[in-house]
């Protein structure tokens, strides 16, 4: 197996690697575990045509890949320190809902590229994000892969780690954003993870996020207070239907047209640019499940301005695991932030997407959490 390895001049070079046959860890109870084989790496992968490639002052970057279920290729990108030796913790990264790339260039916008950047140049870290299908360099249509497919690559990315031997599969934390801060606990399927660390998440069904999120939309959006109800009553018809009775949203509006208005959807098969059947396997996760089974420390933030996600689902996490480990998890509420650590002057600004300049204090207060607890 080859990668390249990217130093902070941007020149890259190709590491022959030596696959180990099996990698053995240890669950907190002691048990032995024995981590899977990871599926081949696809070398051959190729950048897009002038994809800025990540530099860093004192990390190298790795392009690498794995396959998800369907076979296709995705991107993974690690970065590791360019001084010390032996093995090091890792902080793998479960991205958002959304198409847009987990790729940090120097000159990012993105106030999560902004956190990566942060956390790639601690000197005792290795950092690995995975771009789905269809996003960045990874093959694919992300408008029509679903939610399984997906899960299926991160899966493949996390077990991917046993290639490398400057991580120490024991101490593998567990960075998810949005999307990802729901389903965090399901990626390592099974491996030891250290602990994690979860943004903007949930936990309630599917089904309860989406009725939650309408009416703050229609709140923030300005509705009349006297629409919202009967607006809501439409809303929970149609996601009763598409959502619970896995019908398509076209099947449903051929039959009640006047649910239309109540959809936000792209067309009749996507919404938020992810096709319907994302959804309806989202709707079938059981997350109080997963996160209850959860015993490991557990950082969890959450936006005082962030419309998208619902506080008490972050509260819900810290209580399960708590449960489970008394004192584990820690809630944070981030003052001034939004959904994704962006900033904001109010809620109507984060409703309408006008940041403020980037506050670095979220990324420095994960750091400090990741050293307190590699």
């Amino acid at each position: 197996m080859q990668s390249i390895d990217v130093d902070a001049t941007g020149e890259g070079r190709m590491r022959s690697q030596v696959r180990p046959v099996v990698l053995c860890a240890f669950l907190a109870c002691g048990a032995p575990f024995v981590w899977p084989l990871p599926a081949a790496a696809d070398s051959d992968l190729p950048r897009r045509p002038k994809a800025p490639a990540e530099t860093y002052a004192h990390a190298n970057v790795i392009y690498d890949s794995v396959r998800d279920s369907h076979g296709e290729r995705a991107r993974v990108i690690l970065t590791r320190p360019r001084e010390g030796s032996g093995k090091f913790p890792a902080i793998f990264v479960a991205g958002w809902l959304s198409c847009d790339s987990v790729e940090a260039p120097a000159d990012t916008d993105d106030a999560s590229g902004k956190v990566f950047r942060v956390l790639a140049e601690l000197p005792e870290f290795v950092t690995v994000r995975m771009d789905k299908p269809g996003v960045g360099d990874s093959e694919g249509v992300c408008a029509e892969t679903d939610f399984d497919t997906e899960l299926s690559a991160y899966r493949a990315a996390f077990r991917s780690l046993s290639r490398y031997g400057f991580i120490d599969p024991a101490k593998v934390f567990v960075f998810g954003i949005s999307n990802g801060g729901g389903f965090a606990p399901l990626i390592a399927d099974g491996a030891p993870v250290r602990g994690y660390v979860i943004d903007g998440g949930w936990i309630k069904t599917w089904f309860e996020h989406m009725i939650e999120i309408e009416r703050r939309r229609f709140v923030l959006s300005g509705k009349a207070p006297g629409d919202i109800n009967d607006l809501m009553r439409s809303v929970t018809r149609l996601y009763e239907a598409y959502l619970l009775e896995k019908q398509r949203p076209a099947e449903v509006f051929a039959h009640h047209p006047d649910l239309r208005a109540a959809w936000a959807g792209d067309d009749d098969d996507h919404l938020y640019g992810r096709p319907v059947a994302f959804y309806q396997q989202l709707q079938q996760l059981n997350l109080e499940s997963a996160w209850s089974n959860v015993s490991a420390p557990v950082l969890v933030l959450h936006g005082q301005y962030d419309w998208i996600m619902s506080r008490d689902d972050h509260e819900r996490i810290v209580a399960l695991v708590n449960l489970r480990l008394p004192g584990a998890a820690k809630f944070v509420e981030l003052p001034g932030t939004g959904h994704t650590f962006e900033h904001y002057e109010n809620e109507q600004a984060a409703f309408k997407f006008k940041a403020a300049a980037f506050d670095p204090r979220s990324a420095n207060m994960i750091a400090d959490w990741l050293r307190q607890h590699r």
